[in-house]
């Protein structure tokens, strides 16, 4: 089997086990209390989050308890980094990519914190997204600019043995599900 196909099986396994986890009540929730615990650590700091798509586990709820500012991703364009626009509770919110909205404030913000959402991740700090690349980009760069932590964040069903790498996939420095945090990984 190919890198690719064993990227794909992977994530049908994911998301089978996510819309799954997605439906079982009060685990969003148990999910968004961890990662609202992590974020302590990181009073101050600017986090960036996501706006949920399909069935992944919402990081807002915890970011709004998050005592420092706050940003969300925007794709400007295919096989590009993100970049990220500040947000809050009350911001303007416009339609963006792959049906998520974005800030319509314009401002460029650069995240010290990055709340990657993902359908599979392993025990050694791997994620497996959709298959854009945008995050590993991302993350790659921003790295390169200064200390930047990122944290991965599902639903603890999620979680593969041993997820597909390449040589582009970046290591999360933390993945917080329901049952607690792993890592950080090395």
């Amino acid at each position: 089997m190919s890198l690719s196909e064993d990227k794909q099986a992977a994530r049908k396994a994911a998301f089978a086990a996510r819309k799954t986890a997605f439906g079982v009540e009060g685990l969003a929730d148990r999910a968004a209390d961890r990662l609202a615990e992590v974020l302590q650590g990181f009073r101050g700091l600017t986090v960036a989050g996501y706006i949920p798509i399909r069935t992944e586990v919402d990081p807002r709820p915890a970011m709004l308890r998050h005592d420092g500012p706050l940003c969300l991703p925007v794709v400007e364009g295919e096989a590009r980094p993100l970049g990220f626009r500040p947000w809050s509770a009350a911001a303007e919110m416009i339609p963006g990519a792959f049906g998520a909205a974005i800030p319509a404030e314009t401002t460029a913000v650069i995240p010290q914190v990055v709340i990657l959402p993902l359908v599979a991740f392993d025990a050694r700090g791997y994620r497996l997204g959709y298959g854009g690349g945008f995050y590993d980009r991302t993350l790659e760069l921003l790295r390169a600019q200064g200390p930047v932590t990122a944290i991965g964040f599902a639903f603890a069903a999620q979680e593969l043995p041993q997820v597909p790498i390449e040589s582009t996939d970046e290591l999360l420095d933390l993945m917080v599900t329901e049952q607690g945090v792993l890592g950080p990984f090395a």
